[in-house]
């Protein structure tokens, strides 16, 4: 089953719906649900999946068993939590949009620009973001399409790489400017408690026609802040997993965040930070939408 979609340039594409969601709901005792506006849980399966990497080794069996459902086990109350659950690699990417690289007036890169981002910071898609004021005071959004791997990857090529995708979610790489600029390295400013939002769902890897070629978006209390497109991409998808797989093995759960497009507050002129109860709503066209409460604490 597919959808064709027009973009803004007016050219038509194919966006595939063979695929489905995967979600960690609240409302099922945290447990992984399948499916996609209405859910059916691991356990209603007969299926154990405490982990993405369980998720994705039962794929075959998931897809088997929803075959022919009609009647959801979690359809009302539902609270959406992180997708992804800490223990596995979380790889950010900076300066991977030309847009962005030209806000920040930087040389665009010949090799993906790398750095760790430590699973603490991961949090629900609609949780606070818990801001440390005696830490950070200047608070900033990016938003982020994440690519969540589904089995073990090392030394693919570009033309291979896709093939290990489970899936694309929304995320937004909180980043604590002042940290960046005081310290030679990203992680702490981007690893702090709640500073990794992401979902609201992973959206399976056969849904999406080309990861390529989705719309990202960023609001701030309604204000749009960003507005491209992964066309505007460095280095793609594929080649970001080709070239990360090269020296480092991949494994199922663990996230890429890809690079975030220009519209970040710091590049504003006067610099624009995150304030005390802003709502930042980041969302990428096929893969949903997460919006966050900033909490100064």
């Amino acid at each position: 089953m597919a959808t064709r979609k027009v973009n803004r340039a007016g050219r038509s594409r194919i966006v595939k719906r063979s695929g489905m969601r995967i979600a960690r709901l609240s409302s099922a005792g945290y447990a992984y649900a399948f499916g996609d506006d209405a859910w059916v849980t691991s356990t209603d399966l007969g299926l154990q999946t405490r982990s993405l990497e369980s998720v994705a080794s039962a794929l075959p069996l998931i897809r088997s068993g929803l075959t022919g459902t009609t009647t959801p086990a979690v359809a009302a109350n539902r609270r959406y939590e992180c997708p992804v659950t800490p223990g596995g690699s979380i790889l950010g990417i900076g300066l991977n949009y030309h847009s962005h690289i030209k806000e920040t007036g930087r040389a665009v890169p010949s090799e993906p620009s790398a750095f760790g981002k430590l699973g603490n910071a991961l949090s629900g898609p609609f949780d606070d973001i818990i801001v440390p004021t005696a830490v950070t005071t200047q608070v900033d959004y990016e938003c982020e399409l994440a690519v969540v791997v589904g089995r073990p990857a090392h030394r693919l090529t570009p033309a291979n790489a896709l093939s290990v995708v489970l899936g694309y979610c929304v995320a937004n790489d909180v980043t604590a400017r002042d940290l960046q600029q005081r310290h030679s390295q990203v992680t702490l400013s981007k690893s702090i408690d709640t500073f990794c939002p992401m979902g609201p769902y992973i959206t399976t890897a056969d849904e999406i026609a080309d990861p390529q070629d989705l719309q990202l978006r960023t609001y701030v209390n309604g204000e749009l802040r960003q507005d491209s497109s992964t066309r505007d991409m460095v280095f793609s998808v594929a080649d970001l997993i080709s070239r990360i797989s090269a020296s480092i093995t991949l494994r199922p759960g663990d996230v890429i965040l890809t690079g975030t497009p220009a519209g970040v507050g710091f590049a504003m002129n006067p610099a624009t930070y995150l304030a005390d109860g802003d709502v930042v709503r980041c969302e990428i066209e096929g893969l949903g939408h997460i919006e966050n409460r900033v909490v100064f604490g």
